[in-house]
């Protein structure tokens, strides 16, 4: 066996080997195969029989391989157009082969015609004494002569010189000089003027000399024509021009031409001239030169003289500034150029300028004066660049695209550079769309561009652009689409301050980013009847059969995650392994996917190796040592420890217990914990910065961990380490005068380790309770007790304590109070999660626990609140609060709705919630230590009465409620989430201060007030804290002490003095009953008595409320065991609606409609539900008189449609008495004047599709079970005002006139004015003719209805006798409608008709009627009247 060569083998070697194959004889590996010639015939069968040609060729054949090759893509064959042509064979006869292909010659020449040259000027040769023609080369003719028009070659321009120099040898006299076109001359009066004496004094009196002459015709070219002689009627034309000019004078012909001027557009007198002149479009320029290339060549002659002459250089003042912008143009000079030709260098010794042009200097940029925006250019850093800036060109920034002087590449053409074949241009397009959105998600652009840069890129496909790039073989363009994609979806500064939000009371739970999207909120509408589960089913369903690209539309990270980009950046990170700056942008890529959802957590841990690629190559348990010099450069991050890796398991972790169980187990992070918390930062061998951020992020792990009761049995292992923590921590306060970043991180390090033992708290505190449900013999599913115990736990209360009071004592030190507020907060926090558990566990002894309670009181909490400093943070709250500065939440200017931002780029300022100088983190937990201590020590709430007292508590209570809360965005739920816990806590602080501070009485409504706007504010994952208002606040009598302190009875005596409302529907007439009514009083009075029902109503319609209520209790009450993730659920915005006062009426509402939809019916209501209208109009009795404030944000509009509901439930419900007492009570409230001037029923309503609909079904009720009930007659009547939709009024005197004949609400008990009804007069034809039409035949009547009889009387009256101008239609109906009242036969409607006056409430008639008309209106219905009767009198008389 043979060796094949190998590399670096010379070629003696290659040699050696040939000599040694050929003497061992050995068979070749290939055979030799003489192959036929397709071309000459079929092959024969054998190599014997084949003629050996000298040209035939040696083919290589190997074994299994066809003798032809496949086609790599499908295809015809190719076929040879000169094949029958050229291809011949050895043996063919050569005379054969010509006689076969030979053909006449009447098969080229077919049809000769010659060219007419009679028109052509014939010029001999000239003579010299050479016997042959003179050879000439271009470089001996000097090119004198400039084109007009269009870039021609040098041999073009020669020539042109050339046949120029020759015409005037062979041009005839000046006398015959060709000169401009007849007419064109008398469109130029200053030119003829100045000609007239030169031509005269040339030629002298010679008339015929004074015609101006002209071979062709410059402006008519007979192309138009469409035939052969088009050229001899233009000559014709021409000629006969020339015979009239010929004829005329000069007088003549300046007259004739400032005719023409007078009469020609002035843009086609310039058109004309600039033809003549030459300044033609280069397209006719072209078709000229085509057509008579010699009359071209010509036309670039200069007029030797004359009046030829005197015209090229007398032009308008258009044509010179045309001119001389060519010519600047056009004209260049060695000085323009960088690069200065030379002479010694080949083919440069005739310069093409314009050739050149392109090397010259650029113009100087200059803004535009014009209304319409210009192109955005950015810099290569991302910078808008402004639209006159002169930059130099050695930045890079100039290029031969549009707008070539201006500096910078728009968003166009950096898109169109991303896709370029050269990997720098890729590289550098994507680098600077990062920055440019980087920029614009700061803010930089807003002031400065129109519309947003991200939602443009957007929805260019920026993002598809991106993922694309991701797939880019080449490292630098997959490095350049990462960082543009960690530009546009992660923000550092959110992620800084959910950093430092985390050890805030329930600081460690957060709303999931995702978008709140309008689509899919109507699709969640259709699907109100399925399941949680079975809605979550529907949309994945959904989503995966949606393109990529609609998905990413409305949720970038859903989209990115639907492209499976997860795979990817696991793919970088395993394979790839780029430069740390690359990783440690795809972490921080990761890390924002997983902060979107609990199912993007779950994709994320399900993702083949991406888990345990990134622990293991960034969260290793041993390092290079040498990672930790100052000043070492890491040219990679894989295999050295990571914070931005700790941190994205911490958030995957917060997806759900189950992921975090995954996590400590399945991916080992438990001895991660370990090794990252159990050795001191400074002993890691890492940067000291890295080091305390990776040691920060293993505790919050841990906290997160420990918040689902797992990995607490790393307690008792690490127990030790903690306690050393702990000791260490008062040294903090030694080290707080230096402002040291490091000191900073150490803070942020010391809350996570308190934050987590408050958990590890919480987690011991259930193990009793688990005992005892593991023991008993229940079916449900056990859960095992935690590995940690109260025993192990509370040693460390003291250490905690001691530390928080030598931290109050620095509370007076600005600057240092405000670097350790953080860690104080999480001590307060602490403390409160410490005393509640240690109450409830049966191995504290009680008194034990309340004397510690007293000493904690007296010893720290006192001193603290009597501290000035307290007074400076109370009045800080208003400042900071975001309630009452919605601007501080605002979105930023770029945000868009697919992609979730806090808005906090850029940072926040100190005065705001989240600010450095906010007190809301330590006064949450302030109150949340004294609420704990209360609970559990009832004797020490007079201990903390000055709470309460504080001015700015008090302010900014006052102005939180009043003020309108900011729209429910990312950006304002989750830092209104930390300020509604504030508001809570001193709410329940307050709701024990009833009744043991003197003080409290004055301020109960304030407190109610407060409890009514937070109850329809707090957003979803607080439903524990809206069950507690609504089970201690709302309905507590000790906050509306106005039942207690005669409420009622200044409501009836208001009543009685018709102060603010109406009395007359106080006694409303009912067909139900005839028993004396109650006063508003009385009902406010039993009101106040029913609050114990009332609130059991309300909660019991809340049960749907009941899983969400469930997890909440869960996380707010410390039972860590039943939380199942720390995101919280979706904001889409409050839980209770903000008409949830009404909400037990729409519920029944509901029921009821559902049940008759299905075929049921109702005739009567059982007495629970009765009592349940009841108790809801009650509560809304109740706030409408002694809070009315509190239901503001509903309109009055929807507070009639709800009370509507109570005549559509049912048939009779409105006759029960309480429900017909109450609702009576609740629309006099509704009819007073303010209530009815913001009534308006035009505009959308919430929970309302269609007032109109609501209206039509009210008035079927109405028709069918009303009894003409007054109460109910009324709201039948209200929407009918002048001011709201005619189509109301139309639907009852057009579609519903049956009702007239019930709707005897009488005038003395309506309580809307009749002006509202009659004025401004009706302008409706078809109404008017319904008014009257229900008149005339006795529909309506007084008797019947009388508040819409005066309305028609009044309308109708208006209408008839207005003498305005109208449509010729109105103008005929109004008289008609006259006639036909004259004729009533009816004389008390005649006499209403005609004799209206006006209105008045006094009158039985509800109006007043003239003892005789006006003369103005009698003098009309004469006329009318008399009209009439002459049209007819012809018919009467036959």
């Amino acid at each position: 066996m043979f060796s094949r060569p190998k590399p670096g083998e010379s070629e003696a070697d290659l040699i050696h080997f040939q000599n040694q194959f050929l003497a061992a004889r050995a068979s070749p590996a290939v055979k030799i195969v003489k192959k036929a010639d397709k071309r000459k015939g079929e092959e024969r069968n054998t190599d014997a029989e084949r003629p050996q040609l000298q040209d035939s060729k040696d083919v290589v054949m190997l074994d299994d391989f066809p003798d032809i090759l496949p086609a790599l893509t499908p295809g015809p064959p190719k076929k040879s157009k000169i094949k029958s042509a050229c291809v011949h064979f050895d043996d063919e006869d050569p005379e054969e082969r010509l006689e076969n292909h030979d053909q006449h010659i009447t098969a080229v020449f077919s049809k000769i015609i010659e060219r007419d040259t009679s028109a052509e000027a014939v010029t001999m040769p000239v003579p010299t004494g050479d016997p042959f023609p003179r050879i000439f080369h271009r470089s001996e003719i000097k090119s004198e002569v400039k084109v007009g028009s269009g870039r021609k070659s040098i041999f073009a321009q020669k020539m042109a010189a050339r046949r120029a120099a020759e015409k005037p040898a062979t041009a005839p006299s000046a006398e015959c000089t060709q000169i401009a076109s007849a007419s064109l001359d008398v469109l130029n009066p200053e030119r003829s003027a100045e000609e007239a004496p030169e031509a005269n004094s040339s030629n002298g009196d010679n008339k015929a000399d004074d015609v101006f002459i002209s071979q062709r015709p410059c402006i008519i070219t007979g192309e138009g024509l469409g035939c052969q002689k088009s050229e001899q009627e233009a000559q014709a034309i021409h000629e006969e021009n020339l015979e009239k000019l010929q004829s005329m004078s000069q007088e003549e012909i300046l007259k004739e031409q400032e005719r023409l001027l007078a009469q020609l557009d002035p843009s086609l007198v310039a058109f004309l001239k600039s033809r003549r002149s030459g300044n033609v479009g280069q397209k006719n320029e072209i078709k000229m030169e085509q057509n008579r290339p010699e009359e071209f060549v010509e036309s670039l002659t200069v007029p030797p003289c004359g009046v030829g002459t005197s015209l090229s250089m007398q032009e308008s003042g258009l044509e010179e500034s045309v001119r001389r912008d060519e010519n600047m143009k056009m004209e260049i000079t060695d000085d323009d150029l960088p690069v200065k030709p030379r002479k010694e260098w080949i083919h440069m010794d005739n310069v093409e300028f314009e050739k050149l042009e392109w090397m010259k200097d650029l113009p100087s940029p200059r803004q535009k004066k014009t209304k319409k925006g210009m192109q955005a250019r950015f810099s290569l850093k991302g910078d808008l660049i402004p639209a006159d800036a002169d930059l130099p060109t050695h930045l890079g920034l100039h290029h031969h695209g549009e707008e070539a002087e201006r500096a910078g590449y728009s968003l166009q053409e950096l898109f169109h550079l991303s896709r370029s074949q050269l990997i720098q241009q890729r590289t550098l397009a994507l680098q600077v769309l990062g920055r440019i959105v980087q920029k614009a998600r700061a803010g930089e652009f807003a002031s400065s561009l129109k519309g947003s840069v991200l939602r443009l890129l957007l929805d260019a496909g920026f993002l598809f652009l991106l993922r694309f790039s991701l797939d880019d073989a080449v490292d630098n363009v997959m490095a350049a689409s990462v960082g543009a994609l960690r530009a546009l979806l992660v923000s550092s500064d959110d992620e800084k301050y959910l950093d430092c939000t985390f050890s805030w009371y329930q600081g460690m739970a957060a709303f999931p980013f995702v978008p709140n999207n309008e689509e899919e909120e109507e699709e969640e509408e259709e699907e109100e009847e399925l399941t949680g589960t079975e809605k979550s089913q529907n949309k994945k369903e959904k989503d995966e059969n949606k393109p990529d690209a609609d998905v990413a539309r409305y949720d970038v990270v859903k989209g990115l995650l639907k492209t499976r980009i997860q795979h990817r950046l696991r793919y970088i990170l395993e394979v790839v392994r780029p430069v740390p700056t690359v990783v440690l942008d795809i972490l921080h890529i990761l890390t924002r996917i997983a902060r979107h959802s609990s199912e993007a957590c779950i994709q994320l841990l399900d993702c083949p190796r991406l888990i345990e690629t990134i622990v293991r190559e960034f969260l290793p348990t041993r390092w290079d040592p040498h990672v930790a010099e100052p000043g070492c450069l890491l040219t990679s991050l894989h295999g050295v420890a990571c914070a931005a890796a700790m941190k994205f398991i911490r958030v995957l972790a917060s997806g759900g217990r189950n992921a975090t169980a995954r996590l400590l187990n399945k991916f080992e992070m438990k001895s991660r914990l370990i090794r990252f918390t159990a050795e001191d930062p400074q002993d890691l061998l890492l940067p000291r910065e890295e080091a305390i951020r990776l040691n920060t992020e293993a505790f919050r792990l841990w906290a997160v961990a420990a918040g689902y009761g797992q990995a607490c049995d790393l307690y008792r292992d690490l127990y030790p380490v903690l306690v050393r923590i702990l000791q260490s921590l008062p040294e903090l306060l030694s080290t707080s005068h230096e402002k040291n970043p490091m000191f900073e991180l150490s803070v942020q390090r010391a809350a996570a380790v308190v934050t987590l033992l408050v958990h590890v708290t919480q987690t011991a505190g259930c193990t009793v309770e688990l005992q005892a449900k593991l023991s008993s013999c229940e079916d449900s599913e056990q859960i095992p007790p935690p590995p940690v115990t109260w025993n192990q736990v509370s040693g460390l209360q003291p250490f905690l304590e001691s530390s928080m009071k030598k931290f109050l004592q620095v509370i007076s030190w600005t600057e240092t109070w405000q670097i350790l507020q953080p860690l104080t907060t999480t001590y307060m926090i602490y403390l409160g999660v410490y005393y509640s558990v240690c109450s409830q566990q049966p191995s504290v002894n009680p008194v034990d626990c309340l004397e510690e309670l007293e000493r904690l009181t007296s010893e720290v909490l006192q001193p603290l609140l009597s501290q000035p400093a307290m007074h400076s943070m109370w009045d800080l709250l208003r400042p900071c609060s975001a309630l009452c500065n919605p601007l501080s939440c605002s979105p930023a200017p770029e945000s868009v709705l697919s992609i979730v931002s806090l808005s906090c780029t850029g940072g926040k300022p100190p005065l705001s919630l989240v600010g450095s100088k906010s007190p809301f983190p330590f006064l949450t937990a302030l109150l949340f230590l004294i609420n704990s201590i209360t609970h559990i020590h009832k004797g020490l709430i007079s201990k903390y009465s000055s709470v309460l007292s504080f001015e700015g508590l008090k302010d900014y209570l006052h102005q939180s409620w009043q003020t309108a809360p900011p729209s429910v965005t990312p950006a304002s739920a989750w830092m209104l989430r930390h300020e509604y816990h504030l508001q809570y806590f001193a709410l329940v602080l307050a709701r024990k201060m009833a009744g043991t501070c003197p003080d409290y009485s004055r301020h109960a409504s304030l407190y109610h007030c407060v409890a009514m706007a937070l109850l329809s504010r707090l957003l979803p994952g607080s439903e524990h804290l809206a069950y507690e208002i609504l089970l201690d606040l709302a309905f507590n009598p000790e906050f509306l002490l106005e039942g207690k302190t005669g409420g009622p009875e200044a409501a009836d005596f208001s009543d009685i003095l018709h102060l603010g409302t109406s009395a007359k529907l106080s006694q409303p007439g009912s067909a139900a009953a005839s028993s004396s009514k109650p006063t508003r009083g009385a009902l406010l009075r039993e009101s106040y008595q029913n609050l114990p029902a009332i609130r059991s109503c309300y909660l019991s319609h809340f049960v749907h409320l009941q899983p969400a209520l469930v997890h909440s209790q869960a996380s707010y009450q410390g039972r860590n065991y039943l939380i199942q993730s720390m995101l919280l659920p979706e904001v889409r915005g409050p839980i209770l609606p903000s008409d949830w006062p009404f909400f037990p009426l729409i519920s029944l509402y509901n029921k009821v409609t559902n049940a008759e939809t299905c075929g049921a019916v109702l005739n009567s209501l059982p007495i629970d539900l009765v009592n349940t209208v009841t108790w809801n109009l009650q509560w809304v009795l109740l706030l409408e008189t002694w809070r009315p404030k509190t239901l503001q944000t509903i309109p009055t509009a929807a507070k009639l449609a709800r009370l509507m509901c109570i005549f559509l439930t049912g048939g009779d419900l409105f006759l029960e008495a309480p429900i017909h007492c109450y609702t009576a009570a609740l629309l006099s409230v509704y009819c007073q004047p303010k209530a009815l001037d913001s009534l308006n029923l035009d505009a959308p309503l919430p929970g309302l599709a269609s007032f109109h609909d609501l209206y039509i079904s009210l008035l079927e009720q109405f028709e069918g079970v009303s009894f003409g009930d007054p109460l109910f007659g009324v709201f039948v009547l209200l929407p009918l005002q002048k001011r709201f939709s005619v189509h109301l009024r139309l639907s009852v005197f057009g579609e519903h006139t049956s009702i007239l004949r019930a709707l005897g609400v009488p005038l003395q008990q309506f309580p809307v004015p009749l002006e509202r009804y009659t004025s401004p007069p009706e302008d409706n034809l078809n109404l008017l003719r319904h008014y009257f039409r229900t008149l005339v035949t006795g529909a309506l009547r007084n008797t019947w209805c009388p508040v819409l009889y005066v309305v028609a009387v009044a309308h109708v009256n208006s209408f008839i006798f207005s003498q305005d101008s109208t449509t010729q239609e109105a103008d005929a109906a109004r008289k008609s409608m006259l006639r036909k009242t004259w004729l009533l036969v009816d004389e008390t409607l005649k006499k209403h008709l005609l004799y209206y006056r006006l209105l008045n409430a006094e009158s039985p008639l509800g109006f007043d009627l003239y003892e005789q008309l006006p003369p103005i209106r009698l003098k009309y219905l004469q006329m009318v009247m008399q009209k009439d009767n002459k049209e007819n009198a012809p018919v009467l008389v036959s």
